[in-house]
Parts: structure tokens; C-alpha cells; sequence
């Protein structure tokens, strides 16, 4: 057996620290994977806000979790045709501070425009407003990918961000291919229990 691929070691992190009823956000909705394995973990009470700058990405996401809503299961689903770096603009106030967790896969749609990708500014400030919307032991779980064009820069300045990040704020995890320097990897940073 091998370890487990960045996406599977995300969602790993994730199902560890997510109850029923849960707040959530997927910042990256893509094709709705991450918006459905979240929406599964916090089932009909709890609340998911998945943001992508793309149409396609949204229609996908909504398609990929109608069978939840068929069987009566769906969260209260929050579809946000914005970038993530407005999530505080659409994450509702007494939501602030009690999200449970945040996913982010940076890059581009697969199967979509691969010119179109996430931009370093405003995946870094997406970052620090998710870190703000935690809650104490809540998750961020970032997924970069470094092998595309632009990729590499991005995930080099996120990395360097979250060097930088105060352990006041939170702790963060890096896993990653040590030999495969294009490969993609996860960073996961867990909010601080203790707040100053």
C-alpha cells in the first residue's frame, strides 16, 4: 500500500474534524467534488458555501449534488458565482468564526479552459479571510499545484505565506513528494485553540 495521493490525505484531515451540522466552505467549487464529500460530512443541518469564478464550475457542482437533495440530504447549500477572495463578503456574519473547515485546490477546472487558474493574490487573501472565519481547531486544507504554467509561483508564495503565519493564528502541516518537485501537495493549517 502507498500513501495516500494529496486529495485523499485532505479529505482525511477533513473527515477527522467535521461533525453533523457543521459550517463549511469549499473555496475552490471546481466540479463539485470537495463541495459533496462536505456536504456528506455535515448532512441537512449543516450549511455549505462553495465559491468558483466560473460558470461551468457551479453548474457542475450543482449537478454533482442533486442526488443529495433527490434523498432529501442536501445542507443548506450556499453556491457562490464569486472568487473566494469575497468570501467574507458572502459567508454570513454569525457564521464567522464557527466554520468548522475550508478546502482549497488551487490550479484550473479540469476539463475546462487551463489558461483560467487561480491567481496567487487572491488565493493568499481567500487564506488569511478563512483563517479569520475558523473556529478554534477548525481546518484549512490547501492543495497546490506547482506543474502547470503559473502554478509554481503560486505555490511557492502560498507556501512562503504559511511559513510566515503566526502560531497565534494557527499551525500549519506541509505534505508533500520530497524527490517530485512538480507534484502537487497540501498544506493544511489547523486554527489555534487558544486565542490571544
Amino acid at each position: 500500500m502507498g500513501f495516500l495521493s494529496v486529495l485523499s490525505m485532505a479529505h482525511q484531515m477533513i473527515r477527522e474534524r467535521i461533525q453533523p451540522g457543521d459550517i463549511v466552505i469549499d473555496a475552490t467549487a471546481g466540479n463539485g467534488v470537495d463541495t459533496r464529500f462536505l456536504a456528506e460530512l455535515v448532512g441537512p443541518r449543516g450549511v455549505v458555501y462553495a465559491f468558483d469564478i466560473q460558470e461551468a464550475a457551479i453548474t457542475a457542482t450543482r449537478k454533482r449534488l442533486e442526488p443529495l437533495e433527490e434523498h432529501k440530504l442536501l445542507p443548506d447549500l450556499r453556491l457562490v458565482f464569486d472568487s473566494h477572495e469575497a468570501m467574507d463578503r458572502h459567508v454570513e456574519q454569525d457564521h464567522a468564526g464557527n466554520v468548522a473547515a475550508a478546502m482549497f485546490n488551487l490550479g484550473y477546472l479540469p476539463g475546462a479552459d487551463t489558461s483560467v487558474i487561480t491567481k496567487t493574490d487572491s488565493s493568499i487573501a481567500a487564506l488569511e479571510t478563512a483563517v479569520s472565519l475558523l473556529k478554534p481547531g477548525g481546518i484549512i486544507t490547501c492543495v497546490l499545484y506547482p506543474g502547470h504554467p503559473g502554478g509554481g509561483d503560486e505555490a511557492e508564495a502560498v507556501l512562503q505565506w504559511t511559513q510566515a503565519l503566526s502560531s497565534v493564528k494557527g499551525q500549519a502541516v506541509l505534505y508533500r513528494m520530497a524527490q517530485k518537485e512538480a507534484a502537487p501537495f497540501l498544506i493544511a493549517i489547523e486554527r489555534s485553540r487558544k486565542q490571544s
